[in-house]
Parts: C-alpha cells; structure tokens; sequence
C-alpha cells in the first residue's frame, strides 16, 4: 500500500466510524434535522479538542503532522476499542511490520496437524495472514466444502465466503459470519499497511461483489471475535456452531478457526453422522 492508499483507508476508517455516533453519546445535544448519519466533523473535533480544520483535513486524507497524543484523543472521540486504536495509529504513522521478501507455501508442523486430528467433531480451519486457508481437517470439509478441490489461487476465507453461493446458503447469519472474518482481515490489513497485496485483493473483490465492498467500508477491527453461527447444512439441517478465534502462537500469523458443537444442541451428534458418511466414503 502506498502513501495515497493509506491516506485513503485513514480517511475511510475516521469517516466510517465517526458515522457511527449520535451526538448523545459523546455527550453533545442532539440538535436538529441532520442530513447524515453520525457526528458532525465540528463535533469530533470539538470532544477532542482540535479544530474542526484541522480534523477535516485529516478526515479528508491529507498528508499532515500529528502527535501521539493528539490521535489518542481522536481515538477517544470517536469512542474506538483497543484494537481500532491500534489500527487508527497504524494507518497515521505508517508503521507496518515488515512483509516477507518471497512468501513460500506454508507448512503446518507436526503440532497443528495433531490438532487438527483430534479436533475430530469440531469444523477447524488454519489461515495465513492473508486469510488463506492452509489447513482443514475432516469436519471443516463435512461440514463447509473439500478444500482440496478449490484451485490454490481461489483458497482464500474472504473471496470464498464471497463467491461461493453454497457458502452464503450454509449460514443462517450470514452477515455476522462474514463480518467476523472482515474484521480479522481489516486486522492484518492495518498490520501490514505496507503490503501492496492487501489493496490489489479488496479492489478485485469490490469490482466482483458488491456486497464485499459496503461491509469492508463498515471498517470493523478484530484480531479475535468470537461469533455464534447457526448453520444449515444440506445433509444435517440446523448445526448450532460457536466459532473461536485462536492466534497460534508458535506462528504469529496463523490463525486457527474452531467450530464447536453448541452445547445442548445435537449438533455433535449431526457431526459424527457427517464425519461417518464422508469416512465411509
């Protein structure tokens, strides 16, 4: 990403949450009629206590000089998390870690292939930081697709999620589903600002799938949401899933993705039908 794409993505993150808020909860009076959503450019820089031209112009993508503690008051304006915040300073001080120079296959070790194992009625995937999938086990391809069978280019959590209508059919929430899996994305793509990969990626994306493009502008920023998903699978009907977030940690940028079997569901039972027919072949 260069110095006009981060500027950009700054500029889209301020507006995106600033839209956000009502004036009540910043503790400002409603006012009247508003012709769009959110706080006033003048509000934030009124609870942060900048000026209003200097706020719109860093809302506007300029290229201007800032202070750490000028952007932590931004941040509290605003009302953002911990890892918005992160996620804010990354895009204002352009401090990204470093890509690899050549990026090879990834190769699970001996370790997470275990885990995968014994992870025998819970639906688990391992990603890179580019939420490539580079590791499933049995009840992943039971319950979502073989992944095997999808080319290496396409075997990507985001692009599948939206380009596989199968995929968009199995969730019932659909919407929170993918959200989850945006905001991790997002995550990395603050983390690594400086890769270039990033913004080729959402630009394809966007021209391909509309829909991709309105909830990456929401600007949602997570290294770990946990989610419930309720899915509807052809062969199981209704599986109550809920979807954990693991860093692992011997790898800073793999991510593994656990579905467990909602407890008082019967959807473990469903799993080891699902497990049973695939084994059986």
């Amino acid at each position: 990403m260069n110095n006009d794409q981060r500027l950009l993505a700054l500029s889209e993150f301020l507006t995106a949450h600033r839209a956000r808020l009502q004036p009540q909860s910043v503790g400002l009076p409603a006012g009247g009629r508003r012709r769009t959503p959110g706080l006033r450019r003048e509000e934030v820089a009124q609870v942060a206590g900048v000026s209003t031209t200097w706020y719109t112009w860093l809302e506007q993508g300029r290229d201007i000089r800032m202070s750490a503690q000028v952007l932590d008051r931004i941040a509290y304006a605003l009302q953002l998390n911990e890892e918005e915040r992160k996620h804010l300073f990354t895009l204002a001080f352009e401090q990204p870690a470093p890509a690899p120079a050549e990026e090879r296959p990834t190769e699970l070790s001996p370790a997470l292939n275990r885990i995968l194992g014994e992870l025998r009625y819970c639906p688990t995937i391992i990603s890179d930081r580019k939420c490539g999938i580079v590791g499933w086990n049995k009840a992943a391809a039971a319950v979502f697709m073989d992944f095997a069978l999808v080319p290496p280019e396409e075997r990507n959590l985001i692009w599948l999620l939206f380009t596989r209508k199968e995929l968009r059919a199995l969730a019932v929430n659909w919407e929170d589903f993918v959200r989850g899996f945006l905001a991790i994305f997002r995550y990395y793509y603050g983390k690594y600002v400086g890769d270039a990969w990033y913004g080729e990626f959402t630009e394809r994306l966007s021209q391909l799938n509309g829909e991709f493009r309105k909830l990456w502008d929401i600007n949602d920023v997570s290294s770990a949401p946990e989610v419930f998903i309720e899915f509807r699978h052809a062969k199981a009907g209704k599986m109550l899933f809920d979807l954990t977030s693991l860093q692992v940690q011997e790898r800073a940028d793999l991510r593994c993705s656990v579905y467990t079997p909602s407890a008082g569901s019967d959807t473990e039972a469903k799993m080891k039908r699902l497990i049973s027919r695939l084994e059986d072949g």
